[in-house]
């Protein structure tokens, strides 16, 4: 059912298995990541873990962050990371630590034709920034942290509908739907017209898992499965 689907499928994580599995299925359309994905997969070696990776899956699209929180540092990093593959988005934050724009850098790289994949991006104001600083020499993802939006309590579409009016003024400009949180999200970035949208290897094995069932069949489902709990508790009401 979601292979109908127009948005783009990408696979957040960075457990090079569970990465090559994705990869092998044909379900997917790219690869995100990022440095606490990196950490919970155990990566000791970054560049060895990115060569690694880009060998294994050369014909999908690869983010890699940088590490670097100075200007100087993102730099050098984003120029190791974007001569590993032709299909490597280079990831950087909109901002540092600081809250100091990377814009200005991020225009750089771009007019050199650098891909660039700018991530923790929260709002329609960053967006216009972004946009209007890049260039149509290279291609860019604007990756706007929806789930985390809701997480805080903050309503993600209307940011998601306005940012995606805007991304699709430009060529070279995808919209990216990050942080997301359930299955409902792959639909919701459909309806808006959203690019691209990143999912945890848990959602997509349950939108692989999408079958068509109705309300009613869901209600049977469900206890069904009750039932077989109770059998399994052997609990009796007297």
């Amino acid at each position: 059912m979601f292979k109908e689907l127009k948005v783009q499928i990408f696979a957040d994580g960075a457990v090079p298995e569970t990465m090559k599995k994705q990869y092998e299925s044909g379900l997917v359309d790219g690869f995100t990541t990022n440095p606490s994905l990196m950490k919970k997969a155990g990566v000791e070696n970054y560049t060895a873990y990115a060569k690694k990776m880009v060998e294994a899956i050369p014909d999908r699209s690869l983010s890699f962050e940088v590490f670097a929180d100075d200007a100087e540092g993102v730099e050098r990093e984003a120029r190791i990371i974007a001569k590993l593959g032709k299909n490597v988005m280079v990831k950087i934050p909109v901002v540092n630590t600081k809250g100091e724009s990377m814009l200005p850098l991020i225009q750089k790289l771009s007019a050199e034709g650098v891909n660039i994949n700018v991530t923790a991006v929260y709002s329609v104001e960053q967006t216009k920034a972004i946009v209007e600083a890049v260039s149509p020499k290279a291609l860019t993802y604007v990756s706007i942290f929806a789930g985390r939006l809701g997480d805080n309590g903050l309503d993600p579409i209307p940011v998601m509908r306005e940012a995606s009016e805007i991304c699709k003024k430009y060529e070279a400009v995808r919209l990216l739907w990050a942080s997301t949180r359930e299955v409902w999200n792959v639909f919701q970035a459909e309806a808006l017209g959203v690019d691209i949208i990143t999912c945890p290897d848990g959602v997509l094995q349950k939108l692989a898992k999408i079958d068509g069932k109705t309300p009613e069949d869901l209600s049977v489902a469900t206890v069904v499965g009750f039932n077989r709990d109770i059998a399994d508790l052997g609990f009796t009401i007297e």
